[in-house]
């Protein structure tokens, strides 16, 4: 039987002109796999926590002093399977409490895989995910006025703070797709770990 996969949409929430992504993971997958893909696609570094919320529950990094109500479950005992099967086709996903950024994740369509594709799979998308540990979306709106104007009493400072020009329009296609590539083959390599080890 050819595997599914799921196509997502992820939006990051609050930011004008619209930053999004699409990418396509099998249902096999689990919320870690997802964190890692969307830090992919992001260009983020995983340098903070994570969490998804699907209706009341929470799924991230589990702690014994969670404070949370309901307590966060494990991202990686929640598959994307689970959430097709009951319907579920959108939920939020947060990364880095601090700057706080929300995405919105929908489940655009579930479709058989390509077999000669390799899986978590960057799609399409628009628009430069913001830096790390740019202040949030505040920050960052800042950061892109500062960044624009060379005239900006601040551009100096967030030119040597990003080690470079920002330009918002661009996604870095190559850089998105060589991350993806590296997650495809870790993703490659278990299932061949898991399989020899069940034969």
């Amino acid at each position: 039987m050819t595997d599914q996969i799921a196509r997502l949409r992820i939006t990051l929430d609050d930011i004008e002109p619209v930053i999004w992504r699409r990418v396509e993971l099998p249902l096999s997958n689990n919320f870690k796999t997802l964190h890692l893909a969307i830090q992919a696609v992001m260009l983020f570094e995983n340098y903070h926590l994570f969490r998804f919320d699907v209706g009341e529950a929470s799924y991230g990094i589990r702690f014994d002093n969670d404070y949370m109500d309901p307590p966060t479950r494990n991202a990686g005992n929640r598959r994307l399977a689970k959430l097709v099967e009951r319907g579920i086709t959108d939920f939020t996903y947060t990364y880095d409490f601090g700057d706080d950024w929300r995405h919105s994740v929908v489940i655009e369509e579930v479709l058989p895989a390509d077999p000669t594709a390799d899986y978590p799979r960057f799609v399409d998308g628009q628009r430069r995910a913001p830096p790390e540990d740019v202040g949030g979306p505040p920050g960052f709106e800042a950061f892109l006025d500062a960044m624009a104007k060379p005239r900006h009493p601040e551009h100096k400072s967030v030119l040597q703070w990003y080690g470079r020009i920002f330009d918002p329009t661009d996604i870095s296609p190559g850089e998105v797709r060589a991350r993806m590539a590296t997650l495809a083959k870790r993703r490659a390599s278990g299932k061949a770990a898991h399989a020899s080890k069940n034969a």
